[in-house]
């Protein structure tokens, strides 16, 4: 790389999935990543590992029927239709392909979840890894890299600017720990920063509603996209939206993930009654436990849900830490919590009967797996902010676009970087909708890059 790669990425989360492509297309990859402790602190790695794939070959094996445009039309409906239509169309159609050749190719060893569907989504098309943790697809990804005669990964270092000329961008700075700066020449870059999670000052700015809630994301989340994309012109939106999440452990400071709720279980505030419908949506639910007295609630479940979530990491690692309460009955169980029983009870004995189908729910809930039995079980949570939504637009092939929707030459961005499919605060999040659009991508524009490439070469 003695003239410069062809193609400097910044951030080592679906960025290294960006890098992988862009070295198999033949071109020389730089990767920047400002943390030495990537493989457990980015967003990648503290995910669930769930990547939406429409119309991929899982699920013709299981029998279901999905489209890109099945999927854009779950993407529109959970946003009433405030998505970036465009790029809903664009991640939509490159999901199956995405996630085969992260299995075909990147050899992550993926399979269709079954055994439960998130909120919003009409059919089951997210595929995950043994184990459902974001740590194992870093740990994989991160291996093939530095394994990668064409890759280099640098870290830790900091992508600090992105210099241009008239042709587009000519070279980026490099910060090192120590202070020095190295200027890297090159005719592309891949943003792969992540948001602006972790920058108090900018969540405040344009995500109020959850800025006074835990942060559970990289702390290298600080906004570098967009203050590298704005000074070169770059078009901004949907800063408003992100991925809040209602169940994190309190005592664990671990998710306890959605699952409890899609098999069953549901969540009642310090009063011991619940306060709307849950299975809306996990990332709008944070918002709403923020404003409920003490911002905390407890997720009710029992001995049939704590199995069914065995599958995922970060629930055993609750399980593990203790912060789950177990009892006999509602009376019981009310003790163990301190939550009030003349409260609990009826609300335990409520939501049976709902899920029984005896009567509605005055909160509008329709799904219901089953009635809770057996040993019951709590476990208390705080609402979170997992990561930003909004970013940097970008068209079709991920290049990022001026307030005129031209590409600005060589530059490209993913994931929190770029503004995503999520509409407006919270609620039109889907699940996948951080996984898809950092590693789809990031994807889409290492295939760019060297297109582009090739052009110039042939010209």
């Amino acid at each position: 790389m003695t003239d410069g790669p062809d193609l400097v990425v910044a951030g080592a989360g679906g960025g290294l999935a960006g890098a992988l492509r862009a070295a198999e297309l033949g071109l020389s990859v730089l990767v920047v990543e400002a943390s030495e402790h990537f493989r457990r602190g980015n967003n990648t790695s503290m995910s669930t590992a769930m990547f939406p794939g429409a119309g991929s070959r899982w699920q013709t094996s299981a029998g279901v029927d999905d489209s890109p445009e099945r999927f854009v039309a779950d993407i529109m409906a959970k946003t009433h239709g405030q998505a970036d239509a465009r790029l809903a169309r664009t991640l939509a159609e490159v999901s199956a392909p995405l996630v085969e050749w992260l299995a075909d190719s990147a050899g992550l060893p993926l399979s269709l979840v079954t055994d439960f569907n998130y909120p919003g989504h009409s059919v089951p098309r997210c595929h995950s890894i043994p184990g459902r943790h974001g740590s194992g697809v870093i740990d994989h990804l991160a291996r093939r890299v530095t394994e990668h005669e064409n890759i280099e990964l640098l870290a830790p270092a900091r992508l600090v600017d992105v210099l241009s000329d008239v042709d587009g961008v000519r070279a980026v700075v490099v910060r090192y720990p120590d202070g020095t700066k190295e200027e890297i020449p090159t005719r592309a870059v891949l943003l792969a920063t992540n948001g602006f999670g972790a920058d108090a000052d900018l969540v405040a700015q344009h995500v109020p509603e959850i800025s006074g809630a835990l942060y559970q994301g990289s702390d290298q989340s600080l906004g570098d996209a967009l203050r590298i994309g704005e000074k070169l012109g770059a078009a901004t939106g949907f800063l408003d939206a992100y991925q809040g999440h209602g169940a994190v452990s309190a005592a664990a400071g671990t998710l306890v993930g959605w699952a409890t709720i899609i098999h069953g279980g549901f969540l009642v505030g310090l009063d011991g009654r619940r306060f709307g419908n849950e299975t809306r949506g996990y990332s709008e639910y944070a918002a709403e436990l923020a404003a409920r007295p003490g911002s905390t609630g407890w997720i009710v479940l029992d001995e049939t849900i704590f199995e069914q979530c065995q599958p995922f990491q970060d629930f055993r690692d609750v399980v593990s830490a203790g912060a789950l309460v177990w009892a006999d009955d509602a009376r019981g169980l009310a003790k163990a919590t301190g939550l009030p029983p003349d409260a609990l009870e009826p609300e335990i004995a409520t939501a049976a009967a709902i899920a029984r189908g005896e009567r509605p729910d005055e909160h509008g809930r329709t799904h219901w797996e089953r009635p809770l039995s057996g040993q019951l079980a709590a476990v208390r949570v705080v609402p979170a902010l997992f990561h930003t939504q909004g970013g940097l637009l970008v068209d079709e092939h991920a290049a990022v676009v001026d307030p005129d929707d031209r590409p600005i030459p060589g530059l490209y961005a993913a994931g929190g970087a770029a503004a995503s499919i999520s509409g407006h605060g919270a609620a039109g999040y889907l699940p996948g909708n951080g996984l898809l659009p950092a590693f789809g991508l990031a994807y889409l524009a290492a295939g760019a890059v060297a297109r582009r490439l090739t052009s110039h070469t042939a010209s």
